[in-house]
Parts: structure tokens; sequence; C-alpha cells
């Protein structure tokens, strides 16, 4: 299971303003979606094309399209704060809803609302801000690889250690991509060094 880890400057001081606690609501919202547009141009780099011609105003022109159906799926509530820039960066994708609730004394996911586009034969983007223990991701890729999809991709801002072994030991062709993994998860199964509880810090609860 390959993991990317961004490497870019200025992908990293916005998260570096992520971090920061002292970061608003608006300000944070903000980041979140410049942030994922960095994990978005990895994440497709590979994805397959095929040559098309377009007429430009002058004349004919060599082109190229997406020969890949792309599904974009957010992790319910986090993830909605990266699909703005998903449905932005990518042309005529799917977007499905996953919604997850993670109890806070076992840590554990539990499952509330699902939505899916046709996804069989169609590369999926996972996204949610937080790779923490693993266990809403993996219960999302569980669905998505029962609906028969083509490829599985997950885009997370911060990642634990913990939570990328656990994808790769039970979806291990996922690909993940991040802007960084941190060091460890705490005893609340909390993202270290992180950046606190995302949803709230996103929305203001």
């Amino acid at each position: 299971m390959p993991l990317t880890v961004l490497d870019h400057p200025v992908a990293a001081h916005l998260l570096t303003l992520l971090r920061d606690a002292r970061t608003e609501p608006a300000q944070f919202r903000a980041l979140c979606r410049q942030v994922t547009l960095y994990l978005l141009v990895e994440a497709t780099a590979d994805l397959p094309i095929r040559s098309c011609k377009v007429d430009t105003p002058l004349e004919t022109a060599e082109g190229a399209e997406l020969a890949a159906e792309l599904v974009v799926v957010p992790i319910l509530r986090a993830g909605l704060g990266m699909l703005e820039a998903a449905t932005q960066f990518l042309p005529r994708v799917a977007v499905g809803y996953v919604g997850l609730e993670r109890d806070e004394t076992t840590a554990v996911a539990r499952s509330y609302y699902c939505k899916l586009p046709p996804v069989k034969g169609r590369e999926v983007l996972l996204i949610d801000p937080m790779l923490a223990t693993g266990g809403s991701a993996n219960h999302a890729l569980d669905l998505l690889a029962k609906e028969g999809a083509a490829g599985l991709r997950v885009l997370s801002i911060v990642a634990a250690p913990e939570g990328v072994e656990a994808v790769r030991r039970r979806h291990p062709g996922a690909l993940i991509f991040t802007a960084a993994l941190d060091r460890e998860l705490d005893a609340r199964k909390y993202i270290r060094p992180g950046l606190g509880d995302f949803g709230d810090r996103l929305y203001g609860t």
C-alpha cells in the first residue's frame, strides 16, 4: 500500500496555520480547501487520459481528457470541509456520502448514513481530514470495495501511523495521500501533535 506524504513548502505552510490553535473557523475552512487542492493534485497525477481534439479560436489542437470515471466520497461530517475543493478541481465527478460517528469512549465508528452513486469500475477518492485509528476509513473502504470500485484512494490532511497501518492491513491496494504523517495516537485516540478535533474547528462547535 503506497503512502504519499506531501512535500511542498506552500502545503507545509498552510498545514502549520491549520495546526495553530488561534486559527478561527472561517480561516480554518479556507486553509482546509487549499491543502485539499495540493492533495488532489498529488492523488490524481497518475489517472489515465486519452487523446482528443479541440477547436481553439485559431485552429484545431491536440488535447487530452480524463479516461477514468471519478467518484469522491467524504466521510461526514469533517470530510465536507474537503468536498468543495474536490468538486471544483475534478471535472464531472460524482459525489457520495458516508456518515460515521466516533464513540468517544471506545473510538469505534458507528455508521448512520450512506448514499453512494454507482462506483463499480470507477476510481474513488475517499476524503477525510484525519486518518487516526483507521476505523472510519476502513469502514468506508469496505463499503466501496463491496460495490466494486476499481481503485481506492484515501486523502487525509493529517494521518497517524496507526491509522495508516490499519488501512494497509485491511485494504493493501488502497493508496493513501496525506499532508502530514504525525507521531502517534494518544490515549484518547487523538492524533499527536495533530490539530485538535477537525470537525469542531471547521464549524466552530
